[in-house]
């Protein structure tokens, strides 16, 4: 914070830090960003979203105090409001407290809280507002969260009074910012295209070749049906009215990230597995539409052999690279999955 005191008051230059959930940074943003635009038009004040696919997003908020203030002012009555709203549908009676949590230095929490506890206290009694300062740092920083509570007006003033406390105590040593992690979005491969999970919708990914690598390194043999737990989880989905899209994903394989480096072309081979005959139908589908959608989302020719008589097993032949053949195998066996589930609820 580079300080710029005047007489009559407090009048600096400053920076501060916010960390939000995404439906908190959905808030702030608005329809095509409009919010946002707004509240730095009429503020005065910097404010930026820290960019990717995070759980937590930091907002930064740079300007004189009074814009600062006014951009507090504004995003604190834009959470009060979305509180407002929420309760319209709610059975609650009591209105819960409008939360913002700022990001502060570590070495400055200490003034902030004061001897004894006496200037967190006093800070409290002053404004209204309830302030909690985390005791521990937040990951691979050294910053911690100071989270604020209560009305608008409150969080306004205890904002005030927490910039002077740190303009009056600067930061000790170098501060490691905290910078939230992406969230770990399952990948999944398809038809020879990559996909990511975002929400009940599988969105194409940009980065197609490192996942055509890594989809290459999955080799491990997947496990027959009624043994052991497969290598990698199935996206289950609970209901019966599922969605196209749902009844895709549940038989898709998610791929943990790992990283690229093996040809993705392996040299062809060919495995062969049993499937009973009574259970055969639901591998093929109506006019071989699952064993059609199969073949293209692994990648690998599949053949089914013809009933032998008196045999009460089907033999399927797959052809492929080892991770066509691993994806085939575990596709069939979610399939199988998930039919004896479904048999077994009736």
């Amino acid at each position: 914070m580079e300080s710029k005191v005047s007489e009559g008051g407090l009048n600096v230059t400053l920076t501060i830090r916010l960390l939000m959930h995404g439906k908190e940074v959905g808030s702030i943003i608005g329809k095509k960003g409009e919010t946002v635009k707004k509240m730095r038009e009429e503020s005065g004040a910097r404010i930026n979203i820290s960019e990717g696919n995070c759980p937590e997003r930091i907002v930064t908020i740079t300007g004189p105090t009074d814009a600062i203030f006014k951009a507090f002012a504004m995003i604190a009555y834009k959470f009060e409001e979305d509180i407002t709203n929420s309760m319209s549908n709610s059975t609650a009676t009591s209105k819960p407290p409008v939360t913002l949590r700022l990001v502060v230095p570590a070495s400055q929490c200490g003034s902030l809280i004061g001897k004894g506890g006496s200037k967190i206290k006093e800070i409290r009694e002053s404004t209204g507002a309830q302030v909690q300062v985390a005791g521990d740092m937040l990951p691979n920083s050294t910053e911690r969260a100071v989270t604020i509570s209560g009305t608008p007006d409150a969080i306004i003033q205890c904002v005030k009074q927490i910039c002077v406390v740190m303009l009056e105590s600067p930061p000790k040593g170098a501060t490691i910012p905290y910078r939230p992690k992406p969230a770990s979005t399952p990948v999944i491969f398809a038809g020879g295209q990559a996909y990511t999970i975002q929400g009940q919708y599988a969105i194409p990914h940009p980065d197609q070749l490192t996942k055509l690598h890594q989809l290459a390194m999955q080799q491990t043999p997947f496990t027959p049906l009624g043994q052991t737990t497969p290598a990698f989880p199935v996206l289950t989905v609970v209901g019966k009215q599922r969605s196209s899209i749902m009844l895709l994903l549940q038989a898709i394989t998610i791929f943990p990230y790992i990283c690229p480096g093996l040809d993705a072309s392996p040299p062809a081979s060919t495995h062969e597995l049993t499937i009973p005959n009574d259970l055969i139908g639901c591998i093929i589908g109506r006019q071989g539409t699952k064993i059609n959608e199969i073949r293209q989302m692994s990648g690998a020719q599949i053949k089914i052999a013809n009933a032998t008589e008196g045999s009460s097993e089907r033999q399927i032949t797959i052809t492929g690279t080892p991770a066509n053949i691993s994806l085939a195998q575990y596709l069939i066996n979610a399939r199988l999955t998930s039919e004896v589930t479904g048999m077994g609820a009736l």
